[in-house]
């Protein structure tokens, strides 16, 4: 599938992210424990950032001018209603240009949906547009070797890519970072997080 695909199987279920149901704890203990890594609490971007807002709020509660992105309209519909003052980009990451660099990226499961060619260049990317010492986190399958499947649990049919735990390691290294923190967040499920930090040659 490419990205406009899984964008419009989103489309569909967006519903879901906006109900009062869905839970907005999620991903946040996570990103409490990445923010503690920040130096400095800019500016900071939510990649594939959906309609809840959670994450959002969690960030701008910790002082960050926030910015979102997302490929899915109805996501970022319902995403606008609940910060109309926050900015938010209409994009597909994998040909999207940065406006500046951010001291904090959050790309929760998200990027994971990408084609599998896109995986190296996006995360590297996503490196380049931290300012030094910002941190990024992003969740990926817990797998050791690329794989790429698609399937319709949520409803709609849905793309995954992974390079795998080895590969993302050292795609993390040549980029110019260090993994702080690796985790299988939701074991036995193959769910895992990383906290990523750009190399500050000022320290």
């Amino acid at each position: 599938m490419k990205p406009q695909q899984v964008a419009e199987s989103y489309d569909q279920i967006a519903d879901v992210w906006n109900s009062d149901s869905f839970n907005r704890d999620n991903g946040i203990k996570q990103h409490e424990r990445a923010i503690a890594f920040v130096k400095h609490k800019t500016k900071a971007l939510d990649i594939g950032c959906g309609a809840s807002g959670r994450i959002l709020d969690l960030l701008m509660s910790h002082g960050f001018d926030v910015e979102g992105l997302d490929i899915s309209t109805k996501m970022l519909d319902f995403a606008r209603k609940r910060h109309p003052n926050t900015i938010f980009h209409h994009a597909d990451i994998c040909d999207w240009s940065f406006p500046h660099q951010y001291d904090f990226i959050s790309a929760w499961d998200s990027i994971w949906h990408l084609p599998l060619d896109q995986q190296q260049p996006v995360l590297t990317k996503l490196i380049d547009a931290l300012t030094p010492g910002g941190i990024l986190i992003f969740t990926t399958g817990a797998m050791d070797t690329a794989s790429e499947k698609t399937d319709a649990v949520m409803g709609p049919p849905m793309y995954y890519s992974v390079l795998g735990i080895p590969e993302t390691l050292r795609l993390i290294d040549r980029a110019g970072a260090v993994c702080r923190h690796l985790e299988y967040d939701q074991y036995p499920e193959l769910h895992l997080y990383l906290i990523v930090q750009k190399n500050d040659h000022q320290t």
